[in-house]
């Protein structure tokens, strides 16, 4: 279903439009979550940290594309609210194409290669075969998550966010049903969870695909040789390569990061890579409804709507406090609890509950940046959004390695939230400078 943002009622068209991204990010996470819970629970600790160290890596080929589409589904947004629907068609067809083939050769490359990667990350001897066994596998899902994410963004664009949710609702059942084959029946441990997400992979691609086609008359292109165009590719390489760009530095970051996690030892990777799998979910609200925020923020200037814009940013500024302020009481309450979940020892579960008092004050930083981040991007800002974040991540690094000494393995938690403060920071500058430059009506 295609939702017009750019008339009436602002909370209301946010609210419509997130709760369905909230919940397919929540499947998205349960799809996760199985893998950790079940293998966890049936192949003990060291299993779970195998998957666990695996998630730098995997992560990010996923960021990079996940940043890419991030910037197509605002460009999408600004088509569709200018009513530029044959240039949706281009798009779509034109990034399917490219990033699906690309993303064919990084699985093949990681299929073959995964040993030498998890060595040059360090990964702990007692973990490295489980880790190896997972990460060769789950490359092969990949191309699927391309296809996926550009239909998905997209779909976004055009105010369409049902789509997202019924793909991953279907592929979260059949993830389920085969990881309770595959792990808890056949007993292939972490390479009968990667098979158990590839073949789900499939399954919600087909489906996006499939709906995209039967709902959407504007999504439908023919096979010619002209798949990918200048014009769409030019547009979109605008849009997309800044938040690409920046997802992808993050995820060296990350890369880097994990490095570092894995000198404190497999059961700190165990605790926090598993506290981050909570985290990831309780923090869907807020990254979500900056992706709303976008969205309404890009349709409306699209239809040139400015006024209505800067209106949508106000009232998801003030969501957006609200929201993260109730995250931070549920990780408070509910964190320890969800970690124990995933079979982990008493000590590693400490670890998780320490990780969390550090960083779940610091949940309403994160979330007004994020809301931020939304109306800049929404305005087409996607150069100085990607510029800030990549600041963010290298403040991120420096503050970990330096402060090791003095915190311990918490330092992950507060240089994490350290680094919300500078993006936060770095984003009302730039509105700043906005306001000196065309004073819009945000400022008055």
């Amino acid at each position: 279903m295609k939702r017009d943002m750019t008339q009436g009622s602002i909370t209301k068209a946010l609210v419509l439009f997130t709760v369905p991204l909230v919940l397919s990010g929540l499947l998205q996470q349960i799809f996760n979550w199985v893998d950790a819970f079940i293998v966890g629970n049936i192949e003990g600790e060291a299993a779970l940290a195998g998957i666990g160290a695996t998630t730098s890596i995997y992560g990010l080929f996923i960021t990079i594309l996940t940043g890419f589409t991030a910037g197509l589904s605002v460009l999408s947004a600004q088509q569709y609210g200018s009513g530029e629907r044959e240039k949706l068609t281009r798009s779509l067809a034109t990034f399917t194409v490219l990033l699906g083939g690309a993303c064919l050769v990084i699985a093949a490359a990681g299929s073959v290669f995964y040993r030498e990667v998890l060595a040059l990350l360090g990964t702990p001897e007692d973990i490295f075969e489980m880790a190896g066994d997972y990460l060769k596998i789950i490359f092969l899902g990949v191309p699927f998550l391309a296809v996926y994410n550009t239909y998905s963004a997209v779909l976004r664009g055009m105010g369409d966010s049902r789509a997202p949710f019924l793909s991953i609702l279907v592929s979260s059942l059949a993830n389920i049903a085969l990881d309770i084959l595959f792990v808890a029946s056949l007993r292939w441990g972490s390479a009968g969870a990667a098979a158990a997400t590839v073949i789900s992979q499939s399954i919600m691609t087909i489906f996006i695909v499939v709906y995209a086609v039967k709902k959407h008359p504007a999504l439908r292109f023919r096979p010619s040789r002209r798949f990918i165009q200048k014009s769409a590719l030019t547009a979109g390489g605008r849009f997309g390569l800044p938040p690409a760009i920046q997802s992808g530095m993050g995820a060296i970051g990350n890369l880097i990061l994990q490095r570092f996690m894995n000198g404190f030892g497999g059961q700190t990777v165990a605790a926090i890579t598993t506290a981050y799998r909570v985290d990831s979910v309780v923090m869907l609200p807020i990254f979500n409804f900056g992706s709303g925020i976008a969205t309404v923020v890009a349709q409306n200037i699209g239809a040139g709507n400015r006024e209505r814009a800067e209106k949508a940013f106000k009232t998801g500024v003030a969501l957006m406090a609200g929201i993260s302020l109730c995250l931070m009481v549920v990780v408070l309450l509910a964190g320890g609890p969800l970690i124990a979940m995933f079979g982990l020892t008493q000590e590693s579960v400490d670890i998780g509950k320490s990780f969390f008092r550090a960083v779940s004050v610091f949940y309403i930083v994160c979330g007004v940046a994020t809301a931020v981040r939304g109306y800049v991007e929404g305005m087409g800002d996607m150069v100085f959004s990607g510029l800030a974040g990549i600041a963010a991540l290298v403040v991120r690094i420096i503050a970990s390695y330096a402060f090791a000494g003095l915190m311990g393995n918490m330092v992950i938690a507060y240089a994490e939230a350290f680094s919300w403060v500078v993006l936060l920071l770095l984003y009302f500058i730039r509105l700043r400078q906005k306001r000196r430059e065309t004073s819009p009506v945000l400022w008055k």
